[in-house]
């Protein structure tokens, strides 16, 4: 199988995850904080089922989001709803994506997401993967980044790794998992060269913005602060 069938894949079995984990929850624990500040569990699985609506409309050609204005507003409006509204939304995004990228198409085609980025189609369903796995862990409800699968951990930390590379507010850094695997990222702010190493989930946390780094070793300095995502 190609690639962006095998993460198809992938997020059908992370989808189906998220909406057992979702299922045990009541309307109470919804309206609960998430570990994203500012937001409700139900600010997150609003956000989840409006990115599967946006990365069907990438697929099809049309605009991601009518405008940041416009994916803020949407998710505010949708954050309050109860249990049951909100898993019947998720399943119906979700469905309504994997019917878009079901479509014959061109796979190679270069498609526009937010904010003017450029990406292969055929990264797309490693993109609602990445949405719908790090989000389940930002509901806290048990499902934390040493669940996540190890294949996502690693391709998310090279996801990361090459978005950082050559980052001018970030020193030249190279990164190695307790499991061997060797990165490298960053590469201005004019200082020496820094390695961090650790457990891949505690790179990808680190990487990712959702934990400090106190996990991690770090030699030739201090623990580089990772840019805003």
């Amino acid at each position: 199988m190609s690639d962006h069938v095998r993460d198809l894949a992938s997020v059908r079995e992370a989808t189906d995850r998220l909406l057992t984990a979702v299922g045990t929850l009541d309307n109470a624990a919804v309206a609960e904080s998430s570990r994203l500040p500012g937001w409700t569990r139900g600010h997150v699985l609003a956000h989840l089922a409006r990115n599967a609506d946006a990365l069907a409309n990438v697929l099809a050609g049309r605009p991601m989001y009518p405008s940041a204005e416009a994916r803020d507003a949407d998710i505010e409006r949708d954050a309050p709803r109860g249990l049951r509204e909100q898993l019947e939304d998720l399943r119906t995004s979700a469905a309504g994506f994997e019917a878009r990228a079901g479509l014959p198409a061109d796979w190679a085609r270069t498609v526009e997401l937010r904010n003017g980025v450029k990406d292969s189609a055929s990264r797309i369903p490693f993109r609602r993967w990445v949405e719908v796995d790090l989000h389940h862990v930002d509901l806290g409800i048990g499902y934390d980044l040493e669940d996540l699968p190890a294949e996502f951990v690693e391709r998310e930390i090279d996801f990361l790794a090459e978005r950082f590379a050559g980052h001018p507010d970030m020193p030249s850094t190279g990164l190695k998992s307790d499991g061997g695997l060797v990165w490298t990222t960053g590469g201005g702010a004019g200082t020496a060269p820094v390695g961090v190493a650790g457990p891949a989930p505690e790179l990808l946390g680190w990487l990712s913005g959702r934990r400090d780094g106190s996990g991690l070793t770090v030699e030739g300095g201090r623990l580089p602060v990772v840019p805003p995502l």
